[in-house]
């Protein structure tokens, strides 16, 4: 027999008799409210406008600074161009990933597809890794063989253009990311704000170019490069710690604080936090009274759920899990009183 309960924060007073009463009991309930779904739906759709307009403003820079590139042959604003140009591809897989983590769950894939944004931000590491080593390649190249550059003033425009360009698009993804919880989203805001400094140093480039070093244009370019192995160790740490399932410590703080709050519980056990896409779930142990009935095991498991829920951020889903406080002698102290489910 299966009653599940759908309500965003209050468990609701039970009056339909005692066989509705211990279905009630004994089943896993879900909490996944239309107070939570819509939330995560429309964080994936905050995220995919994000894209889209990253791509917009970045496409437009990329094309710009490129026409100058032909007219010029700095290879300054060829890297960062490119870089540009990769930037604004990087929405494409963001972007798929952000669809997929909107199809349900299924008996294959029981937590849904929210982990393709991790897949995603392999994607950007690659692509970022891509870039640096083709503005390194060309860099050399002139450096090797230096030639000067023409249509220094155009250059200078292109790179300011390129920095204002990749500032206002790093700040709007990193601030929609931190909102949403993608770590993809934030790690490609923040190639993008190294894409930023990256158009200022080919503005120094050309100013060298205007006093008659020709090797200001390839050196500045391997600076480009060196700048971009920097952003590219930072977003690879990130993207890998969200593979390996990591989270901020300061979370799993917050959450065991919330839990010991809630009557009854006299100690938290083990407790993991992991993300799904840009959503937080939770698996949780909670020691209760040795004496307590299966009812009041299962009503505080219920309360250590909502204290999660409320005192966590993007925590969608819970599993929390009731053991008796051992009793001298016991045998088996970890038998369980209360398994409840949530999402």
């Amino acid at each position: 027999m299966s009653d599940r309960h759908h309500h965003p924060h209050a468990h609701p007073r039970h009056s339909a008799g005692l066989r509705h009463r211990l279905a009630h009991l004994l089943t896993p309930h879900s909490h996944e409210t239309a107070g939570k779904v819509d939330p995560a739906l429309e964080s994936s759709a905050r995220g995919m406008r994000a894209l889209w307009v990253s791509l917009a403003v970045l496409g437009a820079t990329a094309l710009a600074q490129a026409a100058v590139v032909a007219l010029s042959g700095s290879v300054a604003l060829l890297g960062d161009t490119v870089h540009n140009a990769a930037d604004a591809l990087t929405a494409v897989p963001l972007g798929i990933a952000f669809v997929l983590g909107r199809r349900a769950a299924t008996r294959r894939f029981t937590y849904g597809y929210g982990r393709a944004e991790d897949l995603a931000g392999l994607v950007i590491v690659l692509t970022i890794a891509a870039s640096a080593a083709f503005a390194a390649w060309a860099a050399l190249g002139r450096l090797l063989e230096p030639r000067p550059v023409t249509q220094v003033p155009a250059v200078a425009l292109a790179a300011l253009l390129g920095f204002a360009g990749n500032e206002w698009v790093a700040r709007y993804r990193i601030r929609v990311g931190r909102e949403i919880g993608s770590a993809a989203l934030v790690a490609d805001g923040l190639h993008a704000r190294t894409d930023g400094y990256a158009s200022l140093a080919v503005l120094l480039g050309a100013g060298g170019s205007a006093l008659g070093w020709d090797l200001a244009d390839p050196v500045v370019g391997l600076v480009i490069t060196a700048a971009i192995a920097l952003v590219l160790r930072d977003v690879a740490r990130e993207v890998f710690r969200r593979i390996l399932d990591a989270v901020d410590p300061a979370l799993v703080d917050r959450a065991e604080h919330a839990v010991r709050a809630v009557r009854g519980v006299r100690e938290v056990g083990e407790l993991r936090l992991r993300w799904i896409g840009h959503r937080l779930r939770a698996e949780l142990t909670v020691v209760v009274d040795g004496g307590a009935t299966l009812r009041q095991a299962h009503a505080i498991a219920v309360e250590a759920e909502h204290a999660l829920l409320h005192a966590v951020p993007r925590l969608t889903a819970a599993l929390v899990h009731a053991d008796p406080a051992p009793a001298p002698g016991e045998a088996d102290p970890h038998l369980t009183l209360a398994h409840h489910a949530v999402g």
